[in-house]
């Protein structure tokens, strides 16, 4: 039985359709990947402790060593690190005058939006200009409702038929 969807799309043409994806990534990845060679990579400690402050905002150095389940002594030599390279500034707590509480610079939020770029921008600009602007805004329509799809939670339709159990 063929299941058709409220959008009159069928499960053998959504099948083409994530087949085509599947094809299509590849040589999107291939036409526009970075080829700059990002700066010195971030280490992965340093990317989790710049992550993390996006995620929670501005934290003393003892609450960040507990969220990330380290000393606060590994912390505290981790934060002076990205400190001195200008990644993380320290500003005074407004709750209380005496505590410091650690948070992006901006350089440290550049660098982080740097390194979550796979795609060039520049590439990736010059591709879109040669594009309907229709073109363009269908593209990233899709693209936002295919990252929404896939973080949805499934529905009972999603999820393959359970099997009895014979007693």
């Amino acid at each position: 039985m063929v299941r058709r969807q409220r959008d009159g799309m069928d499960d053998s043409s959504r099948a083409e359709a994530a087949r085509r994806l599947g094809d299509l990534y590849p040589a999107v990845y291939l036409a526009l990947h970075r080829r700059d060679g990002k700066r010195r990579p971030l280490t992965a400690s340093a990317r989790a402790v710049l992550q993390h402050l996006t995620l929670t905002g501005p934290l003393g150095v003892g609450a960040l060593a507990r969220h990330l389940g380290r000393a606060q002594s590994v912390v505290s030599e981790m934060v002076a690190h990205l400190e001195r390279d200008g990644l993380l500034e320290r500003q005074r707590d407004p709750a209380d005058a005496r505590r410091a509480l650690v948070w992006l610079s901006e350089e440290g939020v550049a660098r982080l939006d740097d390194e979550r770029q796979v795609l060039s921008p520049e590439l990736t600009r010059r591709a879109m200009a040669r594009m309907p602007a229709r073109d363009v805004a269908a593209l990233l329509r899709g693209l936002g409702a295919l990252v929404a799809a896939a973080a949805a939670r499934p529905s009972s339709q999603d999820r393959p038929p359970q099997r009895r159990r014979r007693s």
